[in-house]
């Protein structure tokens, strides 16, 4: 059962790094600040850097995400269910991007592993309250004040390099964009790393409890998260590029480099205080607000579509998450 586990934990951690590292370099693609062979490169390395710095000086989110739920004192049928939340997980994740809808990963892990919990004990105190509250705090800060910063951002810019040379202003802010994406690769790297390296100690401590009893995160787990989420950096995901960077809003070099300094403001304070947060919602909010900012607008029907994989993201996850762990529970081969 632990090798399932194993292999089922470092896909997710791939897709993630498939599906949302490329809403950190949508901007800096879809403005040509940077190529996209160069921006992916950039996006991996800095993947890598963060998720290796934030395990190395906090480990808030990864404690979070050890707590969140409880699969009962069984350690078999607890590592079944944790594994069938990660299963629901990647079925998730493909059909979203199938579609190209930029989904938050994090917040797939957080419902599908709580769904199968609630499979595993069919009891509501499978779920702690305290650390379901920190995420649904996490889901507000990276939406509403995601695009309200975004807006304020591009609004001061506006007014400050009026009457101004845009050409120019362009130019320079080109070079502007390529920094704020790199920090947006960074602290993607920073903050989501955290919550599958979190799981993956609760899984492995299944099998060896000694592993719960210090809050560090093992150097090997450390290491192999953040490579298998650089990977998935590397493979792309261009239709969810094309979707937030080009189809939702038209998007120039000063638009990029605000949406980036506002989800990133988010980002950092999130982390800090071991909040876990959606990369892909606060770096998509934050384009938002600046579309909104700006003359081209947003396209509502981009968004719409969206905000309603977002909503649907936990009821459908957890109900995935729920029925896989029921499934397992009687399938001989995940014993």
């Amino acid at each position: 059962m632990i090798i399932l586990f194993t292999v089922l934990i470092l896909l997710v951690i791939l897709v993630n790094g498939w599906t949302d590292a490329p809403n950190a370099i949508a901007g800096c693609i879809s403005t040509r600040a940077m190529t996209p062979p160069a921006a992916l490169a950039m996006a991996a390395v800095c993947t890598f850097v963060g998720a290796i710095g934030m395990a190395l000086f906090n480990t808030r989110v990864a404690q979070t995400l050890w707590g969140i739920v409880d699969f009962g004192e069984d350690p078999e049928t607890a590592l079944s269910s944790l594994t069938a939340g990660l299963a629901a997980v990647i079925l998730w994740a493909l059909i979203a991007w199938r579609f190209g809808i930029p989904t938050s990963e994090s917040h797939a892990l957080i419902s599908g592993l709580t769904g199968a919990a609630l499979a595993q004990t069919m009891s509501l105190d499978a779920i702690n309250m305290q650390e379901w509250g920190l995420v649904l705090l996490g889901l507000f800060a990276t939406t509403l004040p995601a695009a309200l910063l975004g807006w304020l951002f591009i609004s001061v810019l506006q007014k400050f390099f009026a009457g101004k040379e845009r050409r120019r202003v362009m130019r320079n802010f080109l070079r502007t964009q390529r920094a704020s994406a790199a920090l947006s690769a960074l602290l993607h790297g920073a903050q989501d790393s955290q919550k599958f390296m979190g799981v993956y100690l609760l899984g492995l401590s299944l099998t060896k409890p000694s592993l719960r009893e210090d809050t560090s995160l093992p150097m090997p787990i450390i290491l192999i998260c953040a490579s298998v989420m650089t990977l998935g950096t590397m493979l792309g995901g261009a239709k969810i590029i094309k979707k937030v960077g080009v189809d939702m809003t038209d998007l120039d070099a000063a638009g990029g480099s605000a949406s980036d300094a506002a989800s990133s403001v988010l980002l950092a304070v999130c982390s800090f205080f071991g909040i876990p947060a959606s990369t892909t919602h606060s770096k998509a909010c934050a384009m938002m607000g600046t579309g909104l900012g700006k003359r081209g607008g947003i396209d509502l029907r981009i968004v719409s579509q969206m905000l309603a994989a977002w909503t649907l993201t936990f009821p459908i996850c957890g109900t995935i998450g729920f029925l896989l762990a029921r499934l397992f529970s009687h399938v001989p081969i995940v014993h």
